[in-house]
């Protein structure tokens, strides 16, 4: 009888202790340190800076831990849209729309980030509908940027600024956002 109520219990603890860890790893983005796993860097420059993509990026790469690609925008400016992933850190992030702003000529919009890899950087890309991605001002960006923000911090400050309308214009009227994605 005893051994019974011993099972009941061991048993009880056990899944208890199974459904707790299962829901907070899905609650919880797994982030690997960025020396395990690198943040993949891709940015897309303006023709004037094509005799210079080298040293562009060693610049881009300067924070360590990164994977940099950059290619030559066709036309004459890339745009002005940054993507920075769950799983990037401030100090990474910071950096990326500092160079963005330095190379792009500002950042007027941010992706949400459940449109992309959570170790990865878009700088310049165009690659998103309009309906994924949100205008940003430049003291909201300065906001996002201030140096006092941990990683934890930032992230929430942009997926804040990063919040999908559930309506949107499209051929002058105003539609479901056909975009919308319940969490990052």
């Amino acid at each position: 009888m005893v051994s019974r109520w011993l099972l009941i219990f061991f048993v009880s603890v056990f899944l208890a202790l199974f459904l707790w860890v299962s829901t907070s790893t899905a609650m919880n983005p797994d982030c690997s340190p960025v020396e395990e796993k690198s943040v993949k860097v891709e940015a897309w420059m303006s023709k004037q800076y094509e005799k210079s993509l080298r040293q562009i990026r060693n610049e881009f790469s300067a924070m360590g831990n990164t994977r940099v690609t950059l290619w030559v925008y066709p036309t004459k400016n890339p745009s002005k849209i940054v993507a920075i992933g769950s799983c990037v850190p401030a100090y990474i992030g910071r950096h990326m729309l500092r160079k963005a702003i330095e190379y792009s000529g500002g950042v007027s919009s941010l992706v949400h980030q459940g449109f992309f890899s959570s170790n990865w950087i878009g700088v310049g890309t165009s690659l998103f509908a309009e309906s994924s991605f949100r205008p940003v001002t430049k003291d909201q960006l300065t906001k996002l940027m201030d140096t006092s923000l941990d990683t934890q911090k930032f992230q929430a400050a942009y997926r804040q600024l990063t919040m999908q309308q559930k309506k949107v214009k499209a051929f002058g009227l105003l539609l479901d956002n056909p975009k919308l994605l319940e969490n990052p």
